[in-house]
């Protein structure tokens, strides 16, 4: 059975950086496509950013460009999205998933993955 926990939110000041860290027992995280999520108070949840299986692909939505990365170390496998110059908008609860579609419309791609976390909150206050 996969489980998958996501680490590391808080509370930071808009401008700020936080990184989120992903693990997952039951699941080698270098064998699939991982991506994160994120859903704001009354907003659907939209997909962030996704890394290829094989690290050679990653892909961000338009919000979060130049300012998301996302990384994986296959030694720990562990998913990582260092997140920086953060904005009182990017406020969410923060999903790890495993195993779906990882492409340029990660935005959408959700219901494509079957093995999620419990969630990390992010607060940004302004």
């Amino acid at each position: 059975q996969v489980q998958v926990v996501e680490s590391g939110g808080g509370l930071v000041q808009a401008g700020g950086s936080l990184r989120l860290s992903c693990t997952a027992s039951g699941l080698t995280l270098a064998d699939v496509n991982m991506a994160w999520f994120r859903q704001a108070p009354g907003k659907e949840r939209e997909g962030v950013s996704c890394i290829t299986w094989r690290g050679l692909s990653t892909y961000y939505a338009d919000s979060v460009k130049g300012r998301f990365t996302i990384s994986r170390d296959n030694t720990k496998n562990t998913l990582y999205l260092q997140i920086t110059s953060l904005k009182p908008e990017d406020t969410a609860m923060y999903y790890c998933a495993a195993g779906g579609a990882c492409k340029t419309t990660i935005q959408i791609l959700g219901a494509t993955y079957n093995d999620w976390g419990q969630g990390t909150q992010v607060t940004v206050s302004s």
